[in-house]
């Protein structure tokens, strides 16, 4: 079963605790790794490897719901700046990660603290240093269903 399934099948289950709301097309989830505090993903309820492969209007209501998704997102957690990435290399089912940005997020890792979330070292970004404790994920999904709720 592909990874982004199995979460879906949790989030049904009522066990994922990075869930923070459903909506239409897809589902809302925290990132498990919070380097980039306020990192989200948009998981698509249907199991498609590529955007041209949803119907037209499932497809334009998806980015649409992403997009409301971003703005929260970087209304919830004080984003300067907000990353997109679509990628399906690596978990071939559609998902947006959706990556708040600040000043300096990247350390020396960028050019003059600038770049993609990618050239922040791996180990790094997903050491468990990055995950939240249980009082800090509560925090941050509350923070961003607050957002979600005012631009729904």
């Amino acid at each position: 079963m592909c990874l982004i399934c199995h979460r879906i099948g949790m989030i049904r289950e009522h066990k994922n605790p990075w869930f923070v709301r459903e909506l239409e097309t897809g589902y809302v989830v925290i990132g498990d790794n919070q380097h980039f505090r306020g990192y989200t993903l948009f998981l698509c309820k249907e199991h498609k490897t590529e955007l041209f492969q949803l119907e037209q209007t499932v497809k334009m209501k998806f980015l649409e719901e992403m997009s409301i998704v971003a703005q929260a997102v970087a209304r919830a957690f004080h984003a300067e700046k907000m990353n997109y990435e679509l990628l399906g290399n690596g978990d071939t089912h559609l998902h947006w990660h959706l990556f708040p940005r600040v000043s300096g997020d990247l350390g020396p890792y960028g050019h003059n603290g600038k770049g993609p979330v990618w050239w922040y070292p791996r180990e790094k970004m997903y050491s468990p240093d990055n995950q939240p404790s249980q009082d800090e994920l509560k925090e941050m999904k509350e923070k961003l269903l607050e957002e979600l709720s005012i631009l729904l």
